[in-house]
């Protein structure tokens, strides 16, 4: 308990409380259209206004609205003892749909499946196990059941990946000159977001996106454009299909999903087709040694045992599981913000 607290009081208990609350609200005012229609009006709009385009009471619109603005998501201003509501130039930026920054998909993914897998983290903690079953009855051998279980679905999750790659792309990317790496293969690159950063990063080099046929032909179709030259795409399974020769491959959000073995059988088949003095640069949330935070690092470890078969882990383990399919000169970038990058080399 924070020494400043009223122990008769528990203020930060109750903000915990509340937590999936806020979220929620959130989710549900991006859900609704509330950003995108003040956006596109140009102009602050009533509650009435508001409500009559999105084709919502009046009264819940009203309650919606006002949560926006204590959450300093929207602004609000009285005209004639009447309230007009606009975008804050956060939401603007972040929450409206034709945002360059837009982080919609990632709103929507986690109110649509995280939320909805987190009412069983009970039965996760139990059984150890993800609850993919529970949530939506589908089978839970395979912890991306879920993504696949309608092309919606999918191109949710990878918006969501998207917008987060596109959010901490840069600082993973500049932790390390990469320059002396020129052809790069991103395993699991998803929609390319991290590719496409790279080449912009260090012109001339070119990227090679390894992942499922079903990820590749979507982001075929609404990822990658013409003006992405230097990127190529190639359908395939990393575990069980051959991997292509590169100078350095990206693991972006990728060991994180998978147990220890899944790890290292992936490890060691990145260093067998890892050219000589190449590498390979891991992009994940780090655990303190001790465990003891950061806590978004804690929730996510939570949030893998709900969906997949994987954990966060710490600096050291993924420097032993590095070492142990024969990388070495591991070094470690705490980059400040959500995700850190860890650099390991093929040494001859």
């Amino acid at each position: 308990m924070n020494s400043t607290e009223d122990p008769d009081y528990p203020q930060q208990l109750l903000n915990y409380r509340d937590g999936f609350l806020v979220s929620k609200v959130m989710f549900t005012a991006c859900e609704l259209g509330v950003f995108d229609l003040l956006h596109e009006m140009g102009e602050p709009l009533t509650t009435a206004t508001i409500a009559s385009r999105l084709c919502a009471s009046v009264d819940g619109t009203d309650r919606l609205l006002t949560t926006c603005v204590g959450l300093k998501l929207l602004n609000v201003e009285l005209k004639n003892d009447e309230a007009y509501y606009s975008n804050t130039d956060l939401s603007t930026t972040y929450l409206v749909k034709s945002s360059p920054k837009t982080m919609y998909p990632m709103m929507m993914y986690y109110s649509n499946t995280i939320y909805r897998c987190w009412q069983f983290l009970p039965q996760a903690v139990s059984e150890g196990k993800n609850q993919y079953e529970r949530a939506f009855g589908v089978s839970s051998e395979n912890p991306f059941n879920a993504v696949y279980r309608s092309e919606e679905e999918l191109l949710t999750f990878m918006g969501f990946m998207d917008s987060l790659s596109t959010l901490c792309g840069k600082y993973v990317l500049q932790a390390f000159d990469l320059s002396m790496f020129h052809t790069v293969c991103d395993l699991g690159g998803c929609s390319g977001s991290i590719a496409k950063q790279f080449v912009s990063t260090y012109p001339g080099s070119t990227v090679t996106i390894m992942d499922l046929p079903k990820v590749i032909q979507t982001a075929n179709r609404d990822f990658i454009t013409d003006k992405d030259q230097h990127i190529s795409l190639l359908e395939g399974d990393f575990f069980t299909d051959p991997i292509p020769e590169a100078d350095l491959f990206i693991l972006s959000s990728i060991l994180h999903d998978w147990d220890n073995d899944k790890c290292s059988q992936l490890l060691k088949k990145a260093y067998q087709s890892c050219r000589p003095g190449g590498g390979v640069l891991l992009l994940e949330v780090l655990l303190n040694e001790d465990k003891s935070g950061p806590l978004v690092s804690q929730l996510y470890s939570l949030k893998m045992l709900l969906q997949t078969e994987g954990r966060e882990r710490t600096s050291s383990e993924y420097t032993k599981l590095l070492t142990d399919s024969g990388f070495r000169d591991i070094q470690v970038k705490v980059t400040g913000k959500l995700y850190d990058a860890i650099l390991a080399r093929k040494v001859v």
